[in-house]
């Protein structure tokens, strides 16, 4: 009888600590998209600015931003600790942008401890967990025909024109027409970028 009940409080301890890990996991998951939703929300606001402004392809201008390029890491690290605390992990996590932009490794460890049980040393055992979430493009800028070199001539300047209109071919074949007097009427940051766990 003491031997089953021994099983039973393994088991239950076994269970706890796995329900610590699952939470630890959650956590990670929701800091990893936070940090990710958080860079692709930097991106899009890049974009439409350098849009506004007329940055061009190959300057450091829109198409640089389009890419997935700008976007400042740490603050998408920040972001991701404060989804890690509302979901039960320690204040300290590790956030690490990686080597490709728009990648985001998150560890946590649980606040909860698995407590104490049959099994010595779970009274103060933490889960940790993992996760990475990337930020991908969703879109491409169609080729824009090269403006003509002006002539010189005697007459007055023409008052300089407005940037072009951007064509983006997006996932699917879909045309996202940018309109640079405009360009936040159009454009969502789900539209350009597309934010995955990785497996």
């Amino acid at each position: 009888m003491a031997a089953l009940l021994f099983l039973a409080l393994a088991f239950f301890a076994v269970g706890r600590a796995g329900a610590v890990k699952n939470a630890a996991q959650t956590a990670a998951d929701a800091a990893a998209l936070a940090a990710a939703q958080d860079y692709r929300d930097q991106l899009r606001t890049g974009f439409l600015l350098a849009v506004g402004t007329g940055g061009a392809v190959g300057t450091g201008g829109w198409a640089d931003w389009l890419a997935g390029r700008g976007g400042r890491d740490g603050r998408a690290c920040e972001a991701a600790e404060s989804y890690a605390r509302l979901n039960g992990a320690q204040p300290t996590i590790t956030c690490d942008p990686g080597g490709e932009p728009g990648s985001f490794t998150v560890t946590v460890t649980s606040e909860r401890t698995v407590g104490e049980s049959v099994v010595p040393g779970t009274g103060d055992k933490h889960a940790t967990a993992t996760a990475k979430a990337t930020v991908t493009p969703r879109c491409d800028a169609r080729p824009t025909p090269p403006t003509p070199t002006p002539t010189s001539t005697s007459t007055p300047s023409p008052a300089p024109s407005p940037p072009p209109v951007i064509d983006l071919t997006c996932d699917g074949g879909k045309v996202l027409v940018i309109d640079p007097r405009r360009p936040e009427a159009t454009v969502k940051a789900t539209d350009l970028f597309a934010v995955r766990l990785a497996e």
